[in-house]
């Protein structure tokens, strides 16, 4: 309940600044057109992510009897979480990573690449889809569509701030008919910066809430915080061919992770701290089993 009201409190954050750059260029049409383009360039993205994303990484669909342990995995965790299977895909890349897509869990698609298989246990691999499948349960999708929506808003305006400054700015100061040329500047560089910040924020929330939930649909936390500790150390060595910062918010482990990338912009938590809620929530679940275990079954251990 804290990811989700912490996802609304950045979106409605994300909403005001481009309401408050709105106001400032003074300019009610162009806001309207910025959000309109936005808006149906995301909506494209939305309803055909997964067969943009699919295709950008040469990911292709696998039948049961091609990946039998694949889909006895996806099977399993489906009937777990309640969810309708999703279409099972392999990328043909070296480096271990894995994402879902779909506009909701009835059009999903779930891809792991060929060197996560080859790294992983079962129980890992596992652990990893549950992650993944989490996004699909969640609809983050959505909610990734909607922060990138207001923040391409954000964005576009803040290239009509700049076109503004350059050519509509003159000598005029504060009047109804041009905008301080000083507060366009401002609108032009700290807009963006704060756009992709919130962005990613809310992509570091929902990554924390994936994890979450996909140990709770595996049922094994220990396992997951392996795998995220695996698939990092790979990813610094092996580089994903066609990896791009737009869809890198969508793999369980920024595929562009050897590269120096800001902490404040990086579309994933800091694995550590991820691993370090894993083990705490496995470390809260062995300590309910023991207090749930007959009294007799805990003092005939104790001799033992």
């Amino acid at each position: 309940m804290g990811n989700a009201i912490k996802t609304t409190l950045l979106l409605g954050l994300m909403t005001g600044l481009f309401l408050v750059i709105g106001k400032t260029l003074g300019g009610n049409q162009g806001m309207v057109i910025a959000f309109g383009m936005a808006v149906i360039m995301n909506f494209g993205s939305y309803w055909f992510s997964d067969k943009i994303v699919l295709a950008m990484y040469r990911g292709r669909e696998v039948a049961p009897d091609e990946a039998p342990e694949l889909h006895a995995i996806v099977d399993r965790l489906c009937h777990n979480a309640g969810l309708p299977k999703p279409k099972v895909y392999v990328l043909p890349d070296d480096q271990p990573n894995a994402f879902a897509t779909g506009r909701n869990p009835q059009h999903a698609a779930i891809a792991a690449t060929q060197g996560i298989m080859r790294l992983l246990s079962t129980d890992e691999l596992e652990g990893v889809l549950a992650h993944e499948l989490a996004h699909v349960k969640h609809r983050d999708i959505l909610i990734s569509s909607v922060a990138a929506t207001v923040a391409g808003a954000v964005m576009m305006l803040a290239q009509f701030a700049r076109f503004a400054a350059i050519f509509g700015g003159g000598d005029r100061r504060d009047s109804r008919d041009g905008a301080n040329p000083i507060v366009l500047l401002a609108t032009v560089i700290l807009a963006p910066i704060a756009a992709s910040m919130i962005h990613m924020w809310i992509s570091r929330t929902r990554e924390f809430a994936a994890d979450a939930g996909g140990a709770e649909i595996s049922g094994k936390p220990h396992a997951l915080a392996n795998a995220l500790r695996k698939i990092e150390a790979a990813a610094q060595r092996i580089p994903m061919e066609n990896a791009a910062p737009a869809t890198a918010h969508m793999f369980i482990i920024n595929p562009l992770s050897g590269q120096s990338l800001a902490g404040l912009f990086s579309s994933h938590p800091p694995t550590a701290e991820r691993v370090a809620r894993l083990e705490a929530m496995a470390q809260s679940a062995e300590q309910a089993a023991r207090a749930a275990e007959p009294l007799g079954d805990r003092d005939f251990r104790r001799f033992l």
